[in-house]
């Protein structure tokens, strides 16, 4: 196997027609994604003394984070009007394998900074909201 190129792990949100196509959101420079799943534990007296999970229980999540510099794409723009409203939207992960997740997410965080005679950057945190599948 041979590595995969960080510049090939794009975040892309849904344009919102029928059926969907998904848009780049372009100037990011670091994307990252977590996996997280909590374990419900049944343990019990014939255990042997390890700790039994139960498969498939328990609450699974996806925790995506991206940083780069602010391009004002309308895909910026529409993720900076979901994060003022509250909304959740579709959004799609593609890595240089070819393989995609597709999910609904909440943008939990959008920060902005920018320092004089620079350009303007921003960091984001993206939450799942129900199933995250491969595409």
């Amino acid at each position: 196997m041979t590595a995969q190129k960080g510049s090939a792990f794009l975040l892309k949100i849904t344009d919102g027609q029928d059926p969907a196509t998904y848009q780049t959101v372009a100037g990011l420079r670091t994307t990252q994604m977590s996996i997280n799943g909590d374990a419900v534990v049944v343990t019990h007296k014939e255990s042997g003394g390890w700790r039994d999970l139960l498969s498939g229980a328990g609450t699974r999540s996806v925790s995506v984070s991206a940083a780069g510099i602010f391009l004002g794409s309308e895909a910026e723009n529409t993720i900076r009007a979901h994060a003022l409203a509250g909304t959740i939207d579709d959004y799609e992960l593609s890595f240089e394998d070819g393989s995609k997740l597709r999910g609904r997410f909440l943008v939990q965080r959008l920060d902005y900074a920018g320092d004089f005679n620079g350009e303007r950057n921003y960091t984001m945190q993206l939450e799942s909201s129900g199933a995250v599948l491969p595409a």
